[in-house]
């Protein structure tokens, strides 16, 4: 039992029920106020037609009658058979009774069998209003003899000189006009059901066609939640609109969200193998020494410097991650103005040992006045992640040439070497965090795979980009565009 009514209020939380009540909800409230107006107008409308029918008719049979009354008396008998028979086909094409009055009230003729042989006088309130009033009588009355009201149209009898003959009263049955006006809203309410199953059915299916994308959405994120990117909304033809821009920004973010959990993975099994060389190299090293016995002392010290150098990878190795998470937590330090210039040369001077001893020639030319908004420790990691990369690559006598200018409104770095260059299908990839075009070559020469990855993620924390392409005449180029700060002189 519990487990119904637990179905049934996810059923009428549900966005589909909310938005289905909310469109029916509309459609009765509308049908509803459409109804009372078309009641309220339907009913003034039927009076006033049946009003003016029995007064038409009434006028008819008052003529008639003035005719009959004004009559000699050798036409008194023709006049009165021809009146009641205009009077009865009268009363049989509309369904009125006809009372023919005296001036006083008294029924002098009837198209009515029930009151026929007997004495008949009309309330004082009807023929007070027909003789001294506005010489018109509509509304409910008994007339005197009727158990119920009756809709009553009293018109006078004058002749040419304008005296008052009689009047005439055209009765209707008030159940016959209520009957026929009933058909009328009978008539209306039954359509009115047929368009609100319509609006109904309507609203059902515009409500599903709505909502299954929702629908899709939530089953594609809980899906998610368990690690499973491969879930995507289904992008119809006719999903237009702010629904198919829904469904192709989520599909968007289920790829960046795969993207970045395949990355994730490769981070966390590339961080796994860069630790596992140098432990696994310490742990040989030191079982080595171990199990040596009488080792001399010049193995022992190189042993012993193998391992330093394993545990200096490993501490390098550290630093960089430690970097990187710092700058995907955006836990930089506050910009300052930074004059690269000065920056640069003591990079180069710290390389030149490096490429002196690599036997690589290593130049550089720079412009003055070139400023960037950063910290100096980031402007100095980029210049020197770019030059040792250049220098380890370029291999023996190779050349390297470094330089910083102004271009535009941005201050420029550009690494070049006339290494082997990088292959073409490898250069979306050289920033990847542990991607190595030549592994190998990469972990002898100490890389740890992570000093592209920080020059990019540095550079774009400030706003700048950084590229890689090979040179026309052989090696490869990186180029890195910082936006210029304020107070940068060209001059």
């Amino acid at each position: 039992m519990s487990g119904m009514r637990e179905k049934f209020r996810r059923t009428t939380d549900s966005l589909y029920w909310r938005q289905f009540v909310v469109t029916a909800g509309m459609v009765l409230l509308t049908m509803a106020l459409l109804g009372v107006s078309f009641y309220a107008l339907s009913y003034n409308y039927t009076v006033s037609e049946k009003r003016q029918e029995m007064r038409d008719r009434a006028d008819l049979v008052a003529q008639l009658s003035v005719d009959y009354l004004t009559a000699g008396d050798d036409a008194e008998r023709d006049q009165e058979e021809a009146l009641r028979t205009l009077a009865g086909v009268a009363s049989r094409m509309t369904e009125v009774i006809f009372l023919i009055c005296t001036a006083d009230g008294q029924v002098l003729l009837t198209t009515d069998s029930d009151l026929a042989g007997q004495s008949v006088t009309v309330p004082a309130e009807i023929t007070e209003k027909i003789v001294s009033g506005s010489g018109l009588y509509e509304g409910r009355s008994t007339v005197g003899v009727y158990e119920k009201k009756q809709f009553v149209v009293g018109v006078p009898m004058r002749d040419e000189t304008g005296a008052l003959l009689g009047m005439v009263l055209a009765v209707m049955n008030s159940a016959n006009f209520m009957e026929m006006w009933r058909s009328f809203i009978a008539l209306f309410f039954m359509t009115s059901a047929i368009i609100l199953v319509i609006s109904f059915v309507a609203s059902f299916v515009t409500s599903m066609r709505q909502i299954q994308p929702i629908t899709e959405m939530v089953k594609a994120t809980r899906a998610y939640a368990d690690g499973n990117f491969d879930v995507r909304m289904q992008e119809t033809e006719d999903a237009g609109g702010e629904i198919g821009e829904l469904a192709a920004a989520f599909n968007a973010m289920a790829d960046s969200l795969q993207e970045t959990e395949r990355q994730r993975r490769d981070f966390i099994a590339n961080v796994s193998h860069e630790l596992k060389t140098p432990l696994a190299a310490i742990r040989l090293l030191t079982d080595s020494i171990l199990q040596t016995e009488n080792i001399d002392r010049e193995t022992a010290r190189e042993f012993v410097t193998d391992i330093g150098q394993e545990a200096e990878r490993l501490s390098r190795i550290t630093e960089d991650l430690l970097r990187l998470t710092r700058l995907d937590s955006d836990l930089l330090d506050a910009p300052e103005t930074v004059e690269v210039a000065p920056v640069l040369e003591q990079v180069m001077r710290m390389m030149s040992l490096l490429a002196q001893k690599k036997g690589t020639e290593l130049t550089y030319r720079m412009e003055e006045n070139c400023r960037v908004s950063a910290t100096k420790g980031e402007v100095h990691q980029v210049i020197y992640n770019l030059t040792d990369n250049a220098v380890k690559y370029s291999g023996k006598n190779g050349k390297v040439r470094v330089e910083l200018r102004h271009e535009d409104h941005d201050v420029v770095l550009t690494v070049a070497d006339n290494g082997p260059g990088i292959p073409e299908e490898d250069l979306p990839k050289v920033f990847e965090r542990f991607y190595r075009v030549d592994k190998a070559r990469s972990r002898a020469a100490g890389g740890t795979g992570l000093g592209l990855s920080i020059v990019q993620d540095t550079v774009k924390k400030r706003g700048g980009t950084v590229s890689a392409a090979n040179r026309a005449g052989g090696g490869a180029v990186f180029t890195v565009r910082w936006p210029e700060a304020e107070g940068g002189d060209r001059s």
